[in-house]
């Protein structure tokens, strides 16, 4: 059995499509769908052996009620991922604690984890190579996600079970229509220009053009063959390693694609996608938002030479044009 936390989610439901793919289908599925925005829809075809909700399961943890004995894999993708949240309580139990519970019941039992981290924990920073002297988180959602890292470092030394932290870069894809304001730009821009044949963009900040700042756009399955390749299922770990196959996996690395591209590049394979369908279709510059102000990212790029020496990670990366292709295909 694989464990699936966030499983109706984002990226925990492409995973659980993924690892479908794969041939898996005993997964069992962690979420919290009390104010779901319609985000069980994202499992739809979906096939899974299990569903509890988040607060049982972390008492079938505490309780030591959950049985290990037949789970292959902990795929941690449940947390607060809103940027703009402020509650630092919350964020903290969700993000830190929660992982942090999951993550001594997967070393007791000696359980593949592979949790997710984010990008967030660069903040302004120019450099994006996991190292202390590089994390700067902006808001308390980064904050959280590193607090959780460094205790992962922490215990790196003394762990001999696989424990990988993947800190995702702009992960964009299917199953994002729930995320409201959250969601990718590429979902916002493509409902702009369906909706008025227009795109808006924020006007130039931190230092870029109008539409220039430029981030590390990285598609969802890419996110989803990291996973399962860390968490040796399927067959991804043969093909992404290219020969070099291990059975444990130690370190925080990031996710991306080491290759930034502008919102303006966005905003142009979309409408090369839609095409006639869009008309004259235009870009429009809009003001930067003043709640952004000071916890904005202009500029992101993964430095994945860890991913790819230590991690052993050397598949290619789609990308955004095909991305953005895949991602719209039906829509």
């Amino acid at each position: 059995m694989i464990i699936v936390t966030g499983g109706a989610g984002f990226i925990g439901s492409n995973l659980i499509h993924e690892l479908n793919r794969a041939g898996e289908n005993e997964i069992f599925c962690v979420d919290n769908l009390r104010n779901n925005s319609g985000k069980f829809l994202n499992l739809q075809e979906a096939v899974f052996s299990d569903y509890m909700d988040k607060a049982e399961f972390r008492r079938a943890i505490a309780s030591r009620s959950l049985s290990a004995r037949r789970i292959r894999a902990i795929l941690h993708q449940g947390a607060c991922s809103n940027t703009l949240e402020d509650d630092g309580a919350y964020m903290m139990d969700n993000n830190f604690t929660y992982s942090k519970e999951l993550l001594h019941f997967a070393l007791q039992n000696r359980i593949p984890f592979v949790y997710a981290s984010t990008a967030a924990v660069y903040g302004l920073s120019q450099r994006f190579r996991p190292e202390p002297e590089n994390e700067r988180p902006l808001n308390v959602y980064g904050f959280s996600k590193l607090v959780f890292d460094n205790y992962v470092r922490r215990l790196l030394p003394t762990i001999e079970s696989t424990v990988v932290g993947l800190r995702y870069f702009n992960v964009y894809g299917r199953r994002e229509q729930h995320m409201g304001r959250m969601s990718s730009v590429m979902h916002h821009f493509n409902a702009q220009l369906k909706a008025t044949g227009v795109i808006r963009i924020f006007q130039g900040s931190g230092g870029y053009g109008d539409g220039e700042q430029r981030r590390d756009f990285v598609y969802v399955r890419d996110i989803c063959r990291m996973n399962l390749f860390f968490a040796g299922l399927g067959d991804e770990s043969k093909r992404a390693s290219m020969g070099r196959l291990q059975e444990t996996y130690q370190g925080i690395f990031n996710a991306g694609t080491a290759n930034s591209r502008s919102f303006n590049d966005v905003a142009r394979a979309l409408i090369q996608l839609n095409g006639p369908r869009t008309g004259d279709a235009t870009i429009e510059y809009v003001p930067f938002p003043a709640d952004l102000a000071g916890r904005y990212q202009h500029f992101t790029q993964a430095d994945i030479t860890m991913l790819q020496q230590q991690g052993g990670y050397t598949r290619a990366f789609t990308t955004l044009e095909d991305g953005i292709a895949e991602t719209f295909a039906s829509a």
